[in-house]
Order: C-alpha cells, then sequence, then structure tokens
C-alpha cells in the first residue's frame, strides 16, 4: 500500500469539499465540547456533592428574649435548658458530633463570612443580635430527617434548619443542566455523523471514475476507502482540538469561578479530570467520524 497515494487522495478529498469539511469540523468540535461540557459538569456536581457531603449540618437556633418565634412565647433559652438540649441531641441516633456557638462566636463567624460582600450588614448586626445555636454534624447526610424530628419542638429551640434543603435546589439545578448539555451534545454528536456521511459520499462520487479504476485492477476494499476514512479522521482530530480548546477555557473562565464561590479549593475539578474529559471526547469525537465513512462508504460507495 503506497502512502504517498494515500495522502494525494486525502487532499484532494479535503480540497474538494472544503466547504463541507469546514462545516464538519465545526460541528464536530460543537458537539464534542458540549458533550465535554456534560462530562465536567457530572465530574464537578460530584466533587462538590463530595466536599458539602462533609460539611453540611444542622442548625438548631435558640430562643432569644423577646423573639417572636411562637414557641419560644417571648423567653430566652436557659443554661438548664441548654445542657439538657445537648445531652438529648448528643443521645440521637445518626449525630456525629454537636457543637456549641454562643452569640461571640456566632458572631466572629458571621461577620466572616459577609465582611467582603455586605460590610453594611455587618457594620448594622451587633453580638446580640445573633442567637446561640447547636451545630449537629450527621453521621449520613442524606439521613437527616429523624434529627430534626428529635430536636424541633424541644424546649428552648427557636428553630432548626438544615442546610442539605439549601443546597439541594442548586445541585438539582446543576443535574438538570447536565443533563440537557449531555441532550444537546448527543443531538450535536448525530448531526455531525449525517455531516461526514454526506462529505464521504460527495468525495466518493467526485472520485467515482478514479476508484472504479482502481477496482479493476484489484485493489482492496480497504484501499479504497482508507483514503475517505482518513478524511473524517482528520476532520475528527481537528474538531478535537478545537473541542479541547473550548473546555479548557470553560474550566478557566466558567468551573473555577463557579467552584470558587460554592465550593471552595477542594471539590475545584482538576486538570487532570480535564485531561481525561478532552481524551474521551476526541476518541469519541474519531471513532464517530471512522464509522460514519465506513457506513457510508458501504451504502454509497459500490467497490
Amino acid at each position: 500500500m503506497r502512502a504517498n497515494f494515500i495522502f494525494s487522495e486525502v487532499w484532494i478529498g479535503l480540497r474538494r469539499n472544503l466547504t463541507m469539511t469546514i462545516a464538519v469540523i465545526i460541528t464536530v468540535a460543537v458537539g464534542m465540547a458540549m458533550l465535554g461540557v456534560g462530562l465536567m459538569i457530572n465530574t464537578q456536581v460530584g466533587l462538590m456533592k463530595g466536599y458539602w457531603d462533609d460539611k453540611v449540618e444542622i442548625s438548631v437556633f435558640l430562643c432569644k428574649k423577646g423573639t417572636a418565634i411562637p414557641d419560644c412565647k417571648g423567653k430566652a433559652v436557659t443554661p438548664a435548658q441548654i445542657k439538657a438540649l445537648e445531652t438529648h441531641i448528643k443521645g440521637t441516633k445518626g449525630v456525629k458530633e454537636v457543637f456549641f456557638e454562643d452569640e461571640a462566636d456566632a458572631y466572629q463567624n458571621f461577620k466572616q463570612s459577609f465582611s467582603s460582600t455586605n460590610k453594611a450588614l455587618v457594620d448594622a448586626t451587633k453580638v446580640e443580635d445573633l442567637p446561640q445555636s447547636f451545630r449537629i454534624k450527621l453521621q449520613d447526610p442524606d439521613n437527616y430527617q429523624p434529627v430534626i424530628q428529635a430536636v424541633t419542638g424541644q424546649p428552648g429551640v427557636a428553630q432548626v434548619m438544615d442546610q442539605k434543603q439549601l443546597i439541594a435546589p442548586f445541585f438539582a439545578m446543576l443535574d438538570k443542566l447536565a443533563f440537557a448539555a449531555l441532550t444537546v451534545a448527543i443531538i450535536l454528536v448525530l448531526a455531525a455523523a449525517l455531516l461526514i456521511g454526506n462529505t464521504v459520499r460527495l468525495s466518493a462520487f467526485n472520485r467515482r471514475r478514479e476508484t472504479g479504476i482502481m477496482r479493476l485492477v484489484g485493489a482492496s476494499n480497504l484501499y479504497i476507502q482508507l483514503p475517505f476514512v482518513m478524511e473524517g479522521v482528520i476532520a475528527g482530530l481537528v474538531g478535537g482540538v478545537f473541542a479541547a480548546v473550548i473546555l479548557i477555557c470553560a474550566k478557566v473562565f466558567l468551573f473555577e469561578e463557579i467552584v470558587g464561590f460554592f465550593g471552595g479549593a477542594t471539590a475545584q475539578l482538576g486538570w487532570n479530570d480535564l485531561a481525561q474529559t478532552i481524551t474521551i471526547t476526541m476518541i469519541i469525537g474519531v471513532v464517530i467520524c471512522i464509522l460514519a465513512s465506513f457506513v457510508t462508504l458501504r451504502r454509497y460507495l459500490r467497490v
């Protein structure tokens, strides 16, 4: 098999169908980029869930004097109630750790959380404005209902809040976003396969005389089909390179910003994860190009 002939045929095919080849490259790039973004979102959601599962707590806010919450009846929690409540929480099944946070600790945590984003709110808030609370870490963050039921209504308890309920809508949104990205990616991948098939079909039609002569002189099917398949592979590889650039930009300008705000450094999508995603998308893109070329040739190229 002469390599010079193969590469010359590939170059002729790409040059004759330049517009269609560019369309294939763009479609493959967009399709593989969308597929990669969907995979990155899935990976990122998994990392963030693991990060937050370790930090999810149940906050038990205690009554303050004059509070409008009906369960408190305007009375502040007493030291005896705090002690009894702590003992009750520690004895509840599913509780891993319990931390007590007084008003001074609550103010310091509040100040640390909002000093950079809402300084006016921090300046207007006093230490006595914040309630005392218990922070409960769970053995299984998904099994929070029994603990909430055991604490709700206890003497001195004003309000019970599970942080998982606050972040659950965010993760649900990310799951839907990942599903939508993968759905669009599948559609674009199918469109790329059809475009590749049409490109190969046009190339085969334009060179039907040459392929007919090759057939008459005894050339094998693989020898005749290989230039067309390589055209699709080249288009897939070039599209994959563009997709890789898009995914790198998405990680730097999108994922790192989002995770820096919601998840922290330990939940950051790593470069190894990105490299794995790029590798998967490029392999899928090339395989699709090869399969589309072979299927089209078997149907339209009479060899």
